[in-house]
């Protein structure tokens, strides 16, 4: 019992000295953003639910009747899905296939300053690929790019994050 506790208290030292802390919620810059991007776009979709529900006091804009109350607009220039074939089998079939998703942005305030020069995010992921299950692996696809998606979404948050006024 005394070797459980003292194990227990050894581990919270440990952890309390090398500075691990729980993310919390990130603070921004800025208290309004509105959020420009092409009509149907998946990943300003997800921003925003995001954004909307990451806690603290940001509020996420996207009426364009709002754009002036705006504190910084955060503009996805592109956004593509790239598909490619890497790997063939000895038929010359495709065997292995690259899932890419990038996308480019750029966060300004209202007076036109640059919080963040224009910058592109790529994402890559590596899949395997079989014709005689083709069905299954285009919902593996799609997932794969689901969670691109979100792996860019929270990197944005980290780099709006990190913004100074």
């Amino acid at each position: 019992m005394q070797r459980r506790m003292l194990f227990t208290l050894a581990s919270s030292a440990l952890l309390a000295g090398c500075g691990f802390r729980l993310r919390g919620v990130p603070q921004f810059a800025f208290r309004s953003l509105y959020i420009s991007a092409p009509a149907g776009s998946l990943l300003a979709l997800e921003l925003r639910r995001t954004l909307a529900t990451a806690g603290g006091s940001l509020q996420v804009l996207s009426d364009p009747a709002s754009l002036p109350q705006a504190e910084a607009v955060f503009e996805l220039l592109s956004e593509k899905q790239e598909r490619s074939v890497v790997g063939f089998n000895a038929s010359g079939q495709a065997r292995e296939l690259e899932l890419r998703l990038r996308i480019r942005f750029r966060l300004r305030n209202q007076a036109g300053t640059e919080l963040i020069a224009p910058t592109e995010i790529l994402q890559q992921r590596e899949i395997s690929y079989n014709e005689t299950i083709a069905l299954a692996k285009e919902a593996e696809e799609a997932l794969l790019y689901r969670n691109m998606r979100s792996d860019l979404v929270q990197q944005l948050l980290r780099r709006l994050a990190a913004v100074k006024p």
